[in-house]
């Protein structure tokens, strides 16, 4: 009896699709294989099948098995759990799962073997090139070896001494060499390490947070956590989420040095080649640590038994565009269904993991000192009120003492502001006008480098204008707050002799260029560093003792409910790069408002106290961790029909106990590309279902026409 396959497409579907399974072609679930939709042959993923009875219609038929590796059953499971959990289409998730397998094989490569024949000829050249050929190379290869000419080897080709045989790249990484020992721990890492394999050794799931402050060493601890699962089972692979492609690097150097091999690297700087070797070999096991981004989530592990998830607290995890999710509730989501191990490492944790830790959910483990004779930097704040720069400047007279200090001494020095280019906004000084984004209402930011206005939300650019496009004034645009380009610029007027760098995603275009400048700085060749978040997190510089906050209220404005937690994070972080060697280090931050909470807990250093004051005003309000937040986007080209919508919307809204709808309300950024966007606000209990509770209110409702609907659950912005 013929079979019905259930094929789901990496599209935006609200289920699978069923299909006839061809005589003779006997899939499992998980195949890969080729379906027709329409006119076209896609790329899906069998998840499940049955035998066909009698009276069904006529179905199409599967085109072809693919010859590429099955998803495991731990990844469908996960992809489905996923997609309901953010209340999104399975296919959007699965596009992720398999993005490695649609990516282009590596070119085969050239390798020269020996024949058996010899040559018509020899000479010493032919000698030395057959000597060595003893060993699979490359023509070029080969005749560097042998330190001859590439004539010399053609010509051996030519007479059938030698012969070019192509051969397709191996889907395998190098076996972990598990009689490495690591670096010497310091009692309280021995004792972190040790709770860790211990959980390792358990099996099963479970969730630890590693609670460390900066620069104790956390590494080191979970390095001893994957050397544990790796040698348990010869099968088990580890993964490593890390949430800045410029913190690969120096993970993958710490993992390959620590067990002689590289890991595999998975993030969007990574070509498409060795995206598609790393996706095989992690499919058929044959690459055991896997270091990557959050997408590396979603990759088909046979057999996961370790996630890692350094700097679990950053909001990079969220990712808020397509499927939209938060990596670090998924990755534990995905060590329940593979039974496998989470670690959750941080010097700020969330307030979430650390709620869970508090209550047992989670194994909670603390490392309270830096590693070695370090110790925190003292932390000063500058009072902008009573020490204001000069007019027209951005550091102030004590911040620029202490950088000549620094100077002197032969040390590094960090200037940190969180915002790109050279200026926020761009207004004109005739009318008032603000350069915004066509059709958004995002402002254009100046790159003084390149000489254009940029919209850093749509991506949009141009040449900075010589006279306003509102009134036509001519040099009347002027340049309003700073970003490091600007402070970069008054460093530079203040320190002529000193070798001065930008560190942001503007300025490092790749993974490649953002090592260089980690090294640079890093062997002291750079005497300031002005830097975003990019550099403000798992770095370690051993020159650098003094960090400098250009605008530590930067983050505390908006309504952001997060503003206060990510911002004690962020400059705890920041704080955290001086003084992690032999000298000490301080950071100074210059605030309007030294008076908050939040500076208060950072000139303190008590976490503890910040932590519980924010814990306690969560509670109050029943907000995150004490409960739940959801938010649903609404967008369209017509306001008249955004508004009748939403409004429909509104009314559809399911009545629930232990749920507060807010909304509609304008979004803050009410235009984004010519669309109109409308927001509500959804607040559950942590006893309500909100994803369920979620799907329900859409189901209610059919926007009609350009109207799209948006759901983020457990949202982390709120423009």
């Amino acid at each position: 009896m013929s079979r019905i396959a259930s094929v789901l497409l990496p599209m935006p579907l609200p289920e699978a699709f069923d299909y006839a399974e061809p005589e003779g072609m006997e899939l499992q679930v998980g195949d890969q294989v080729a379906a027709p939709l329409g006119p076209r042959l896609l790329r899906g993923v069998v998840t499940a099948l049955r035998e066909a009875a009698g009276g069904n219609r006529p179905l199409k038929a599967i085109e072809s098995k693919l010859d590429d590796p099955p998803l495991p059953p731990g990844t469908l499971e996960f992809i489905q759990w996923a997609a309901r959990y953010s209340v999104d289409s399975p296919g959007s998730p699965l596009a992720i799962a398999t993005r490695g397998a649609r990516a282009p094989k590596a070119r085969p490569e050239k390798i020269m073997e020996l024949t058996g024949s010899a040559p018509a000829r020899m000479t010493p050249a032919r000698a030395k090139v057959l000597e060595a050929a003893t060993e699979p190379l490359s023509p070029a290869d080969l005749a560097r070896a042998a330190g001859v000419s590439s004539g010399v080897v053609k010509g051996l080709v030519d007479d059938g001494a030698l012969v070019l045989r192509l051969i397709a790249p191996e889907a395998r990484y190098p076996e972990p060499d598990l009689t490495l020992e690591g670096h010497p721990l310091n009692a309280s890492q021995a004792a972190a390490a040790e709770a860790l394999k211990a959980l390792v050794r358990e099996g099963g799931f479970n969730v630890a947070l590693l609670d460390g402050v900066t620069g104790s060493g956390k590494t080191e601890v979970y390095l001893e956590a994957a050397a544990e699962a790796l040698a348990r089972d010869p099968t088990a692979q580890v993964l490593v989420l890390l949430p800045e492609i410029a913190l690969t690097q120096a993970v993958i150097a710490r993992f390959e040095s620590r067990f002689g091999a590289r890991p595999g690297e998975w993030h969007s700087d990574v070509a498409p080649p060795m995206r598609r070797k790393v996706w095989e070999a992690v499919a058929t096991g044959g690459c055991r640590i896997v270091v990557g981004a959050r997408s590396a989530l979603f990759l088909p592990f046979t057999k996961l038994a370790l996630i890692v998830v350094d700097e679990e607290h950053d909001s990079s995890y969220k990712q808020d565009e397509g499927f939209i999710y938060q990596a670090r509730d998924l990755a534990v989501a995905r060590g329940k269904i593979e039974n496998a191990a989470v670690v959750l490492a941080s010097a700020t944790p969330s307030l979430e993991s650390l709620r869970n830790a508090e209550t047992g959910r989670y194994r909670w483990l603390k490392l309270t000192v830096r590693h070695g004779v370090a110790r925190l930097p003292d932390i000063s704040l500058i009072d902008l009120r009573e020490t204001p720069p000069e007019t027209g400047r951005w550091l102030s007279p004590p911040l620029v003492a202490a950088m000549v200090e620094t100077f002197a001494a032969g040390e590094q020095t960090l200037l940190f502001l969180n915002r790109r280019g050279y200026a926020p906004l761009v207004l004109c000084k005739a009318c008032g006008e603000r350069m915004t984004s066509p059709d958004t209402d995002s402002w254009l930011v100046e790159h003084r480098y390149t000489g254009r206005l940029v919209c850093h939300l749509t991506g949009f650019s141009m040449p900075k204008p010589d006279k306003c496009p509102h009134c036509g004034a001519r040099d009347s645009l002027t340049s309003i707050g700073p970003g490091v380009e600007r402070v970069e610029e008054e460093a530079r007027g203040l320190f002529p002799q000193a070798r001065i760098s930008v560190f942001s995603s503007d300025t490092v275009w790749d993974a490649k260029e953002a090592r260089r400048l980690v090294a640079s700085m890093a062997d002291g060749e750079i005497d300031i560093l002005v830097a975003t978040q990019a550099a403000a997190k798992g770095h370690n510089f051993p020159k650098l003792t003094l960090v400098g906050v250009v605008d530590a209220d930067l983050g505390l404005r908006g309504g952001d409910l997060r503003a206060a937690e990510r911002t004690y994070q962020l400059l705890a972080q920041a704080t955290g790069r001086a003084g992690r060697k032999d000298r000490p280090g301080r950071a100074l931050l210059q605030t309007y408002a030294p008076e908050h909470a939040v500076m208060q807990a950072l000139k303190a250093q008590d976490r503890e106290a910040f932590v519980e004051a924010e814990m306690a005003e969560r509670e109050i309000m029943k907000l995150p961790p004490f409960g739940r937040l959801g938010a649903i986007v609404v967008s369209g080209p017509d306001p008249q029909a955004l508004e009748a919508f939403v409004r429909t919307m509104a009314e559809a809204a399911p009545n629930a106990e232990g749920v507060d709808v807010y909304g509609p309300a304008d979004a803050p950024l009410g235009l984004v590309r010519g669309r109109r966007r409308k927001r509500f606000l959804v607040r559950a209990d942590r006893t309500v279902d909100l994803s369920a509770y979620l799907a329900t209110w859409r189901a209610r409702v059919r926007p009609p026409g350009a109207i799209r609907v948006s759901i983020d659950v457990d949202p982390y912005s709120f423009l």
